[in-house]
């Protein structure tokens, strides 16, 4: 079992030990070209944290599994193909519904399998990614823009495996939430989809990194992962299913209060009482079911 991802944590350290330094970036004149890209690299590279190589805890690919890579466009230059490994697992039942799964920073493919399997045991088909940078697919450090291309990437190759837009469902967890909300509040994607699943995820990465550190802190101004995703989600058009457990101690649930107060109309948020980062899923087993038949109108068959 994964330990919860510790990105934020990470940031917020750094943010204790260089307030000095920080504040004077934020107060000085604009840095050097140079001297602004190695803070970005640094950014990115604490953001996503990348773990290298198969986790830990991962037993093996389970049967009916097929992994594939989806190529990205690379606009003519073959020096820069790349691509994103994806793995898609049918349901056992024909025609089901099919969920996007976009996870957040650190563990790739290999160790998000017990939240997928969990997913398809509720009786969903799930097409889960690693963006660029991650496990499989091709690429060094991910960014904001990159992950987000990345998701409508699988989002169209998921609308050849489910062709009915009324089957299909985008699910993001902790920055993979962010990444979710960016791809369903698209222009004319509340026709594409049936609904929006977002857990354990924040309104804007300055906000969750400022709840760690000093609040009196501008970091909005000094970030450029923004990951906004309290504004992004007021122009969603499709239901919206916001879960978080009341004991994540890495991303407070008054975050999801806040997207969900924020979110339009055909909501429901659903706090998780005891879940952490990561079990929510799990120990909220039976309010999850309940929430996709009144919100979204299904009761897929269990796997």
């Amino acid at each position: 079992m994964p330990t919860p991802n510790r990105f934020l944590e990470c940031l917020a350290n750094l943010l204790r030990r260089r307030t000095r330094l920080v504040a004077t970036l934020i107060l000085s004149i604009p840095l050097a070209f140079a001297g602004c890209g190695q803070l970005v690299q640094k950014e990115r590279e604490l953001l996503f944290r990348v773990v290298p190589g198969t986790a830990s805890w991962y037993g093996g690919m389970p049967d009916g599994v097929v992994e594939m890579n989806l190529p990205v466009a690379s606009g003519g230059e073959p020096e820069r193909d790349e691509h994103v490994n994806a793995w898609w697992w049918p349901a056992t039942k024909p025609g089901a519904p099919a969920v996007l799964y976009l996870h957040g920073a650190r563990w790739n493919l290999t160790g998000q399998l017990f939240r997928i399997q969990q997913l398809h045991d509720f009786g969903f088909s799930v097409l889960a990614i690693d963006y660029r940078g991650f496990g499989k697919s091709s690429g060094e450090l991910p960014s904001e823009q990159t992950v987000y291309e990345d998701a409508r990437l699988a989002w169209q190759h998921l609308k050849t495996l489910q062709p009915d837009p009324k089957k299909r469902l985008i699910y993001g967890h902790s920055l993979g939430g962010a990444i979710a909300i960016d791809l369903a509040s698209q222009p004319g994607q509340q026709q594409q989809a049936r609904g929006l699943i977002v857990e354990s995820t924040f309104t804007t990465l300055a906000d969750v990194a400022k709840s760690l550190s000093y609040p009196w802190l501008p970091l909005q101004l000094l970030l450029s992962q923004k990951f906004d995703a309290v504004d992004k989600i007021a122009q969603v058009g499709m239901p919206v299913l916001i879960v978080h457990g009341t004991s994540d101690r890495y991303v407070s649930s008054h975050f999801s209060e806040q997207l969900y107060a924020a979110a339009p109309p055909r909501k429901k948020l659903l706090l998780v009482e005891g879940g952490t980062h990561n079990n929510s899923m799990r120990i909220g087993e039976s309010a999850y079911r309940r929430a996709f038949r009144e919100l979204f109108g299904l009761t897929p068959a269990p796997a």
